[in-house]
């Protein structure tokens, strides 16, 4: 994966970073940095790219990102409209285990915790059930400072440490990383798919944004992604599908594969259960029973 390395900027008297974003749409680009991040989406939704997995994001949902692990917030095409009054807004929590808070994490008291960090360097999303408590205590991290910041900072550790059964958001060991140059072409071809899945897209298309030709840039995003550009450009397809099948106002399966560039319901039923492991109307009544 090619990713922009970031340095996220650290006050001499601060060890916990605490963000607010209020922004148009989420950061576009691939990125990576050294501390641990948490992600809570007040509002926005789109697809987040860790490693070289998807998975869709709406309002009110948490994630953590293992530190160093390449990833994007891609907001909706709707946020990028020229007329979009949309906004997104997150509070995002960053800290760095090795750093100076190596000595807290060193003592036998946070022994569960360190393992805990050791076990989830991919990342995870928080299970839904859990969002509203450990929402609650990032917000008490945000409206604290000092001692009593810390103490709300650990207590959102020993939180989340006692999830049990935490899918990780990527599988597998990471690929090596690259330059800064290929990350923003790595960006750009991910935000070409993103935006513009619903058309009847093509490999040359791709292959022309990424200004390669066709079999170069074959190899070159398989060799980056550990996916095929038609593999990917499904995935983002029925990634988008799910939201759209599940939304407050709802439309039928037949819409919705043909808003998200499938030509025929044949061929969107086959990828759909390839990808999710069940028929769309099989993951309907699953998702809303």
């Amino acid at each position: 994966m090619k990713v922009l390395q970031f340095t996220i900027p650290v006050p001499h008297d601060h060890t916990i970073i605490v963000q607010q974003d209020i922004m148009p749409y989420f950061y576009p680009h691939l990125h990576r940095h050294e501390e641990i991040q948490i992600t809570w989406v007040q509002q926005g939704e789109g697809t987040l790219i860790a490693d070289n997995n998807m998975h869709t994001f709406k309002s009110n949902e948490i994630f953590w990102l293992g530190a160093n692990q390449p990833h994007m917030f891609k907001s909706d095409p709707s946020y990028f409209l020229p007329k979009s009054e949309l906004e997104i807004q997150a509070l995002v929590l960053f800290f760095n285990p090795h750093g100076p808070l190596s000595a807290l994490f060193n003592l036998p008291e946070m022994l569960n915790v360190k393992r805990f960090l050791q076990q989830n360097p991919n990342g995870f999303k928080i299970p839904a059930e859990k969002a509203e408590e450990i929402s609650t205590k990032m917000m008490l991290i945000h409206e604290h400072i000092g001692i009593e910041q810390m103490i709300h900072f650990m207590d959102l550790l020993r939180l989340i440490s006692s999830i049990e059964s935490l899918g990780a958001l990527s599988e597998g060991s990471r690929p090596k990383l690259y330059s800064e140059n290929e990350g923003l072409r790595m960006s750009n071809i991910y935000n070409f798919i993103i935006q513009e899945f619903e058309k009847p897209i093509t490999l040359e298309d791709a292959a022309n944004k990424a200004h390669m030709t066709p079999h170069a840039f074959c190899r070159y995003f398989k060799k980056h992604t550990g996916h095929t550009f038609l593999s990917f450009l499904n995935e983002v397809r029925i990634n988008e599908a799910c939201k759209k099948l599940t939304n407050e106002s709802p439309i039928g399966i037949a819409q919705v594969a043909y808003s998200c560039g499938f030509n025929s319901i044949t061929n969107f039923n086959r990828i759909f259960k390839r990808i999710k492991g069940k028929s769309p109307s099989e993951y309907l009544e699953e998702f809303f029973k």
